[in-house]
């Protein structure tokens, strides 16, 4: 390591870059960075100089990287994450500790998983600045940038849906937080119960009806549509939506059914006149998974963390 050469590099200009790098726009950067357009240009022109690149080209569209430039958007984040650590304390004292943290969770997740541990965390925490955020599908790309410090998704034991977190980016860890499977709801007085009731509900039945979906990481398909498909099925999904409690809302006021997680149908029928009735075949369950960065594995915050998550959830699921 040549740390004369070292010395000579102002630091500051690899957090610029990055940002630069994030938002590909010096006036967006600028706006992030809380500095003027100018100083963002300037430190631009000090970073060409020190790394002998041009580092961006000047689009219609913004800011493109160079060839060297997307090399060091994959390096950066680590190098970064591994420089702030280096100025936090050696130990995580969680009756003590200011810091912050930020999750990206699947909507049911809010309602059936965070309230089991958000509790206990603040309690042993309390000085904690927690940044929660909706599960999109742009979580996986920050945590792997660093922006975000958790993840917690919803997994079909699928092979289509198995395929996404056979290749998580690099970098990327998972831990199996429970298992759930999928249910339907109707509204109480839904005619279907009926058949459901003499024990003649069936699948012909469930694809008769006409379906409310819930829109995830911004797909219109998950694996009970593969499911189908592969038998040469379809449901007749007349409403998509793009949160849970619309869908269930929607369901208690309609002939709509709704196929949904098991442990979130439980929270919507507690809000609204639904009855759960179960699937008419055989169908593969889904986990919730809890994802993070590996730079992050030994770091004493993110791991007390995470054992907070698994145990309450082992604990009460």
């Amino acid at each position: 390591m040549h740390i004369d050469k070292l010395a000579r590099i102002d630091l500051n200009l690899l957090v610029i870059l990055q940002v630069l790098l994030e938002e590909q726009s010096v006036t967006r950067a600028a706006s992030r960075l809380n500095v003027s357009q100018s100083a963002v240009s300037k430190s631009l022109n000090r970073l060409r100089d020190t790394l002998d690149d041009p580092l961006f080209q000047r689009t219609a569209h913004g800011l493109k990287p160079t060839a060297h430039a997307e090399i060091l958007s994959q390096q950066l984040p680590n190098l970064l994450q591994s420089l702030y650590q280096l100025t936090q304390p050696p130990a995580f004292l969680p009756s003590d500790s200011q810091r912050r943290f930020s999750f990206a969770m699947v909507e049911s997740a809010y309602e059936t998983l965070f309230p089991l541990f958000i509790g206990p965390l603040l309690k042993q925490a309390p000085q904690l600045k927690l940044d929660s955020y909706v599960w999109n599908q742009n979580s996986l790309q920050d945590l792997q940038l660093g922006q975000i410090d958790f993840g917690i998704t919803g997994r079909d034991i699928h092979p289509q849906a198995d395929k996404q977190f056979d290749q998580l980016p690099e970098g990327i860890e998972q831990q199996s937080l429970f298992q759930d499977r999928q249910v339907c709801l109707v509204r109480d007085d839904h005619p279907i119960l009926e058949k459901v009731q003499n024990q003649q509900w069936q699948i012909a039945d469930y694809l008769d009806l006409y379906h409310v979906q819930v829109r995830c990481e911004g797909k219109d398909w998950w694996a009970m549509d593969y499911y189908l498909a592969e038998q040469n099925l379809t449901r007749k999904i007349s409403v998509t939506l793009p949160d849970f409690y619309g869908a269930a809302s929607l369901c208690a006021h309609t002939d709509l059914i709704f196929t949904l997680p098991s442990s979130f149908a439980k929270h919507a029928m507690k809000l609204y006149p639904l009855s759960l009735i179960e699937l008419p075949f055989e169908f593969i369950p889904m986990e919730y998974v809890l994802l993070w960065h590996e730079r992050n594995n030994a770091e004493p915050g993110h791991k007390w963390i995470r054992d907070i998550i698994s145990n309450r959830i082992d604990e009460n699921l």
